[in-house]
């Protein structure tokens, strides 16, 4: 029987009602407690390594989740994170970045309710988790969530109370998992026992301006000073709208050769950037040579960054590591 590490980090999935509303309160082994069927599955060890509402999920959290699979990964077929549904998203796509090429599945989930209230979805989630984790085809890093599989970097939280809250970003879900059993639609890739990488290092300073319709351009002296990275998530398939434009001109001539590097995204969660189509866009990249997230979900190209600003990467070789499909993150750079 395949040995699979459940590792506890809070979320709604172990809430508790207190006088101020749900917190977390169950631990990795008292979730499992409610999962009876999870001992016909596979031996689940559990390691309760933080208690949090997943609001408050940072950096230097999916830094400590990363160094738990280092240090527990050659003792155990994989993994199961049990997580809140808040940032579970972001969690996921970061996790992809700082475990790659894994043969041993990394599966994320959490629930809508918590686990000891009637009509939970969590404990269907927990089960079907472990049912995944514990299947030799199943490898990387992926969400487990009301019977679909969907790829850590492809996922996006749209529902705040449904039970299908995640969906699929411009990429299939690999799997469906129905009646205690493992539908595939995409195959695993052939990946050898020692290919496995980890990187922990990330670099938080990383800021989302998403543009509104009359947006201040100073906003963009201050954000250029104060961050690494800038991703501007505009409308439609992208670009800077033209009250920015000479704003933008001067700050991106003042920071040149500086480090900082600018993400161009799109508002629009379905179909992705394409600069080039229209003159708002393609010549401020031509001018510039902005990264453009195509088809990428925002919490991948935030995530992705974080990983690649903590290198010390040269430009170039930045622009080609980001264009680097890792995880089904990316399928078209135009």
């Amino acid at each position: 029987m395949r040995r699979i590490l459940l590792i506890g980090t809070g979320g709604t999935i172990a809430c508790r009602q207190t006088a101020d509303g749900l917190a977390p309160a169950l631990s990795a082994a008292e979730l499992l407690a409610w999962v009876p069927g999870a001992g016909q599955v596979c031996h689940t060890d559990f390691l309760q390594l933080m208690n949090l509402d997943s609001t408050n999920m940072a950096p230097a959290h999916w830094q400590a989740i990363s160094r738990c699979i280092r240090q527990h990964y050659d003792a155990y077929d994989g993994f199961v994170v049990a997580h809140g549904t808040d940032t579970l998203a972001y969690t996921a796509a970061a996790l992809s970045y700082m475990v790659q090429r894994s043969r041993k599945p990394i599966v994320l989930t959490g629930a809508q309710r918590p686990i000891d209230v009637d009509s939970t979805d969590a404990r269907q989630n927990l089960l079907d988790s472990l049912l995944y984790a514990a299947d030799p085809a199943s490898q990387d890093v992926n969400i487990v969530f009301d019977g679909k599989v969907i790829a850590g970097t492809r996922a996006k939280k749209e529902r705040a109370k449904s039970y299908n809250a995640f969906s699929s970003i411009n990429f299939p879900c690999p799997a469906l998992i129905q009646d205690g059993r493992i539908i595939r639609y995409v195959p695993s890739r052939p990946y050898g026992p020692d290919e496995v990488r980890f990187y922990h290092a990330l670099n938080d300073a990383v800021a989302l301006w998403k543009l509104v319709p009359g947006a201040r351009p100073e906003m963009l002296a201050y954000l250029l000073a104060h961050y690494d990275c800038l991703v501007i998530e505009s409308f439609g398939v992208g670009g800077i709208p033209e009250g920015l434009t000479g704003e933008f001109y001067a700050q991106m001539a003042r920071w040149r050769g500086c480090g900082k590097q600018v993400v161009m995204a799109t508002q629009v969660v379905s179909e992705g950037s394409n600069m080039a189509v229209y003159e708002v866009g393609k010549r401020v990249k031509q001018d510039f040579g902005l990264l453009e997230a195509y088809d990428m979900t925002l919490e991948a190209v935030i995530t992705k960054m974080m990983w690649l600003m903590a290198r010390g990467l040269p430009d170039e070789e930045l622009k080609r590591e980001f264009y680097r499909e890792i995880n089904h993150d990316i399928l078209f750079t135009r």
